[in-house]
């Protein structure tokens, strides 16, 4: 092949210099084909493409050869088959051919891939207030000490780009609810539209095109927050584009390395306030001269305004086993016993469990996470404690009561003395009625006298609930008798004397 300087001189000595073809093939030592055909072309540089060599061998499994090749494309590079490797699977199959024409074949079969997008994005631009797109990341942290695979929610208004993530133990559909209702006021408001993916907690079905069946409940929230909610195509990431590149970005940013944290109530306090600093210091991608924070302060005047939250629970049916327990998410949390064996309404949020029954609320506990968790009310079994005191001790829901220091030391004084279980149930169920203030101010006047009895700390109780005595009333002097009235039992005695009837 001739190099550039070659192709120079040949120009030179024959337009410049006047020189023939034959002469300065004689001097270069080049064909005179060569020389005539630089001088024909006027061409200043020289390449040359190499015509795809004939395969007669690979002919027949060239077909074979191209779709282990898309087999192989979905399978993960590191698992990806080697030239060598898919030239022996040939050679099993009866390919009597080189190594070097598979070799060539795969090697532009490749190269072609990779040069050819899977697909051609259109760029997509929002007017303010018009539309915000949310996702779900799984973040890894260190949680009271334990390494732990959390979820985090990622809200992102499409114009301004300001960002809003929270985090939780799961993704279920009340940690969606809790979510909106923690983002939107951190925005001051919500957009027209909100677009999301086909999540099981948003859509119930996908129909054809554009057509979802959304979630009754998820559809409520939407209303509420007058949002319109957009689905996006399956498999069709880019159409939120923005928010898929926010779950890469806010990984690096706040994830790596994993960052510790003692609750989930700590994490998301520094996660708003990480928010806050990052929009505040980052250019907006297409406002280079302004940072996202500035630009989102202006679409705050197009932002819909909110007004309350979202009620954001999930109700279920659920059966309360006879040890006055119902079962949900995998754990267990007690109810009042009275309805044991009966169903009830378990209303679940992102952080509490309340149970309803006949509308009202018989229960209300801290939502727990992970799996066989029983979370006791000791009052819930107080009726059942009533008839049965020897429960008292042995009892799983009474074992770590926190009940005040001074009740405490009556119920340990007590459980040594012949009916001191029965007397502090009773102590118990005054204390329910008249309230714990009341209990544990009169069983510490008890223990601070040294009478740590059960019927003298419920005459204490009884003597503290009787009405105080009347005050004397100053009666003017205007009223005030003149003659004070006496007492006459004459009167009484002539009643008592005997009355003669006539006879006849």
């Amino acid at each position: 092949m001739l190099v550039v300087e070659t192709i120079a001189k040949i120009r030179r000595y024959f337009f410049v210099e006047g020189k023939r073809i034959k002469q300065i093939s004689r001097e270069l030592r080049i064909s005179r084909n060569t020389v005539r055909g630089v001088i024909r072309s006027g061409a200043t540089a020289h390449s040359y493409t190499r015509e795809d060599p004939a395969c007669p061998k690979i002919g027949d499994f060239k077909e074979r050869l191209d779709t282990l090749l898309k087999e192989d494309k979905k399978r993960p590079k590191r698992r990806r088959l080697t030239a060598q490797r898919l030239f022996e699977l040939l050679q099993g199959e009866g390919y009597e051919g080189a190594y070097d024409s598979i070799q060539r074949t795969v090697k532009k079969w490749r190269h072609q891939e990779a040069r050819q997008p899977d697909q051609v994005y259109i760029p997509l631009k929002f007017a303010p207030g018009e539309a915000y797109q949310f996702d779900w990341s799984h973040e890894s942290v260190i949680l009271s000490g334990i390494a732990q695979t959390i979820k985090v929610a990622h809200f992102r208004l499409s114009h301004s780009r300001m960002f809003f993530v929270v985090a939780y133990p799961r993704e279920k559909q009340e940690m969606v609810f809790d979510a909106h209702n923690r983002a939107f006021p951190f925005f001051g408001g919500t957009c027209k539209r909100g677009i999301y993916d086909n999540l099981k907690a948003v859509v119930d079905r996908v129909l054809r095109g554009k057509e979802r069946r959304f979630n009754d409940r998820f559809l409520q929230l939407c209303s509420h927050y007058l949002v319109e909610p957009v689905a996006c195509t399956p498999a069709a990431g880019w159409e939120k584009g923005q928010v898929e590149k926010q779950v890469k970005n806010v990984r690096e940013w706040l994830f790596t390395p994993r960052p510790r944290f003692q609750s989930f109530d700590e994490l998301n306090a520094w996660l708003a306030d990480q928010c806050t600093k990052l929009a505040q210091k980052r250019l907006h991608p297409e406002d280079k001269g302004r940072t996202i924070w500035e630009v989102f302060q202006e679409e705050k005047s197009s932002l819909i305004p909110i007004t309350t939250p979202f009620q954001g629970y999930i109700d279920t049916e659920c059966r309360v086993s006879s040890t006055s327990l119902i079962r949900y998410d995998r754990n267990h949390y007690s109810v009042d016993s009275k309805v044991a064996g009966n169903t009830a309404t378990v209303r679940a949020s992102a952080d509490r469990i309340k149970v309803i029954s006949k509308g009202e609320v018989i229960a209300e506990h801290p939502r727990q996470f992970g799996r066989d968790k029983v979370v006791y009310d000791p009052w819930h079994y107080l009726d059942v404690l009533s008839r049965k005191p020897g429960a008292l001790r042995n009892g799983a829901p009474f074992q770590e009561w926190a009940l005040p220091a001074s009740l405490r030391r009556v119920r340990s004084t007590l459980s040594n003395r012949p009916g001191g279980d029965r007397a502090f149930v009773e102590i118990l169920c005054k204390a329910r009625e008249h309230g714990l203030d009341l209990a544990e101010k009169i069983c510490t006047k008890a223990v601070a006298e040294g009478v740590i009895r059960g019927e003298i700390i419920l005459n204490m109780i009884a003597r503290d609930l009787e009405p105080p005595p009347l005050e004397s009333v100053a009666v003017p002097a205007s009223l005030r008798l003149r003659i004070e009235p006496t007492a006459d039992c004459s009167r009484y005695d002539a009643l008592r004397k005997e009355v003669l009837h006539g006879t006849t």
